[in-house]
């Protein structure tokens, strides 16, 4: 049915003669801008980024620490979310912002023709981060404007949908992107993906002009301080985020350095690596459209609690490696992997944006991106030190130990906590 929609969507779109609601059109834009953004992240992130990072000659600490950025600079939503009920252009505000995150990240791949080898990787944390915090702040703008652009009653069958489309795409990006650094090791490989990027980060930035631009219904609060308490004293809402900032931190102790053990430790080539996040990302894919559907029957809280113990158990699937190939437990890792990941990442944003007040949806947004953020933060930092500290330490603790004990914990906090905290109703 939604396949249905979507057609009729691209034939409205090319065949102006016919009229297309404004729904459709928000719906059909918001589609096709995701086409180059997917393609900036799969080359510019995963395995690719660990792998450039490595090329630069970052230590698995430095690495870590890399990987947590994207996730600390959410704190800058909350100012963005009190920056909205001035300047109040939405769809201005995320050509901006948008834009600047696209041609920064983009511009590191100039970094070994600028600078010398040991500026490298501070360039590239330089670079990187304040990228990354124009993400931020385009970030809760994005959120905020597709809320209000995508009506409620079709969100989680429309985003379904649409990250399994996207899936698609980044899975073609990984494979080519893979195909690449495999033909041409090295910097050369990596020179084509950059250019790649740079087209796309273009097309990207074109899109943006395209977006829907509805009316702002500013907060209810006259003063940043009443905005900020909002969500702080709903406890019931801000008891689940703390609970889902811990999970994250758990789970970012391993999962964002998966590529990380994959190329370093058990020393396996980026053609593999990309074959294996294919088809993360292709699983990923189909289990957007299935948590879509599921949730036109049960809410986003109830399949949120579900797909944390899947993710628990692709962490404690490392350890099968001592007694199965290593190649097959990683390619059923990364298949459970991307199907937790697809509950989680969908639900999430379904039950950020999905009950809360209209008005006060920006500072829901920016608190959850805020706190779970810094937990998420301190994940990959953590967990790429306790890389560095075991490295001495024999290779199985290395490769599945930390990762087998990880997902031990996850599902504990995944079967017992969870269901503690969302197994009843958040809001009414």
């Amino acid at each position: 049915m939604e396949a249905i929609i979507l057609m009729k969507m691209l034939d409205s779109f090319w065949n102006p003669r016919k009229k297309m609601s404004y729904y459709r059109k928000s719906l059909l834009i918001a589609t096709l801008e995701g086409f180059p953004a997917v393609v900036i992240f799969q080359l510019l992130g995963g395995p690719f980024l660990t792998g450039y990072l490595l090329y630069l000659g970052a230590t698995s600490t430095e690495i870590g620490f890399i990987l947590a950025i994207t996730t600390v600079v959410n704190i800058i939503q909350i100012g963005m979310a009190v920056a909205m009920q001035k300047f109040r252009n939405r769809k201005r505000m995320l050509l901006i912002f948008g834009s600047s995150h696209r041609l920064l990240w983009a511009s590191v791949g100039l970094i070994p023709f600028l600078f010398p080898q040991d500026l490298w990787v501070v360039m590239y944390i330089i670079l990187y981060t304040v990228a990354h915090l124009g993400n931020a702040a385009g970030g809760v703008v994005w959120t905020s404007l597709i809320s209000d652009a995508v009506p409620g009653p079709v969100r989680g069958r429309y985003f379904g949908l649409r990250n399994t489309i996207l899936g698609g795409v980044s899975s073609l990006a990984l494979f080519i992107g893979g195909q690449i650094l495999d033909r041409y090791p090295g910097g050369q490989g990596f020179n084509y993906l950059f250019m790649i990027v740079g087209v796309c980060a273009l097309l990207n930035i074109l899109a943006y002009c395209l977006y829907p631009n509805p009316p702002f219904e500013p907060s209810k609060e006259s003063n940043p301080i009443g905005m900020i308490g909002k969500p702080l004293k709903d406890r019931a809402f801000l008891k689940a985020i703390i609970f889902l900032a811990v999970f994250l931190f758990v789970q970012s102790l391993t999962v964002p350095l998966f590529s990380y053990v994959m190329l370093k430790l058990m020393k396996i080539n980026y053609e593999t690596v990309s074959y294996i996040t294919v088809v993360h990302t292709l699983v990923m894919m189909a289990s957007y459209y299935v948590w879509g559907n599921l949730n036109a029957r049960y809410t986003a809280q109830t399949l949120l609690l579900w797909s944390l113990p899947i993710i628990a158990i692709a962490c404690l699937l490392w350890g099968a490696i001592a007694l199965i190939p290593a190649i097959v437990v990683l390619y059923a890792v990364h298949i459970v992997l991307g199907i937790g990941l697809g509950g989680f990442n969908q639900m999430v944003f379904t039950f950020t944006i999905g009950d809360t007040p209209k008005s006060e949806r920006p500072m829901y947004i920016a608190t959850y991106s805020a706190i779970t953020g810094f937990a998420a933060f301190l994940g990959p930092i953590v967990g790429g030190k306790v890389y560095e500290l075991i490295a001495e330490a024999p290779m199985w603790v290395q490769v599945y130990g930390v990762s087998t004990l990880v997902g031990a914990v996850l599902l504990i906090l995944g079967l017992v906590v969870g269901r503690m905290v969302l197994g009843k109703q958040i809001r009414s």
